[in-house]
């Protein structure tokens, strides 16, 4: 599918980087249809140590000019000085593809100042080790086509969905921030087993695994986390005391506000 494609990856930081490697370890892409750019030369280097063959370029306007596909992965804020930096050399039908926390596919079309396709992604950093989550959607000048080239794109980081515009910002609370809760949930396990005793290595390699597995265990099998819970929680076991300690302290509260507070956050971002 990306066989006639030539891919220019605009900051290609940890996003970037994963969706270079995953592409070409999948054999989606060869590596001389890749050009990626960043602003330091020493980052270009390391870029292309690690994937011998792609191009690279610390200038924008290089990259996309013979680009049929441009994938946005700077920081929100960037996408003004970026936008209007490339949008002259960027080719009507070339497909832009925005991993922009926040930031709307009209946003990025009136900013192209054209009817140029974009297609919005939520992507997170479990990327890095192809066991992504990511959420895409449609703008208004893409078709099914657009979509199905992108899900092929990130398939290659792991697991995609298709949704609708509207529901990214919440996407972006729950699986773009989710990573970090999940990681401040390793680490509180973790201390928890330090302070019973376990040496600090033990116990967040059996903190970490335990949430890998558990997830895993979810996929897998299909079954809502609440009957995979009640396998675990025997009657008057230590799984039914620890469950009822950690609703009685309303973490499943606070995990649902933190998720909202992440939704109205990407939401105030296309504003920025």
């Amino acid at each position: 599918m990306l066989s006639d494609e030539t891919v220019a990856v605009i900051g290609a930081g940890n996003i970037g980087r994963a969706m270079i490697g995953g592409m070409i370890r999948s054999e989606r892409i060869a590596p001389e249809q890749v050009v990626a750019t960043r602003r330091s030369a020493g980052a270009l280097d390391e870029l292309r140590e690690a994937f011998p063959g792609i191009r690279t370029t610390t200038d924008n306007v290089e990259a996309v000019r013979n680009a049929s596909i441009i994938l946005l992965t700077i920081k929100p804020q960037s996408r003004s000085e970026v936008v209007t930096e490339i949008r002259e050399h960027v080719t009507r039908t070339a497909l832009v593809v925005s991993v922009l926390a926040g930031v709307t596919t009209e946003r990025l079309q009136m900013a192209f100042g054209s009817e140029q396709p974009v297609v919005r992604v939520m992507p997170n950093t479990p990327a890095l080790v192809d066991e992504g989550a990511t959420a895409i959607a449609g703008g208004a000048f893409t078709d099914d086509g657009h979509l199905m080239t992108v899900k092929h794109m990130f398939e290659a980081v792991g697991q995609v969905v298709t949704t609708r515009e509207s529901l990214m910002d919440a996407v972006t609370g729950l699986s773009g921030s989710g990573p970090a809760y999940v990681y401040m949930f390793i680490e509180a396990l973790t201390d928890a087993g330090v302070q019973q005793g376990l040496s600090r290595d033990v116990a967040a390699s059996l903190a970490a695994q335990t949430v890998h597995g558990a997830a895993k265990l979810v996929l897998e099998t299909g079954k809502h986390p609440a009957i995979l819970r009640d396998e675990v929680t025997t009657p008057g076991g230590t799984a039914i005391a620890a469950v009822s300690e950690l609703e009685s302290r309303g973490l499943r509260t606070t995990i649902i506000n933190a998720v909202n507070t992440a939704t109205e956050r990407s939401r105030a971002l296309n504003e920025e």
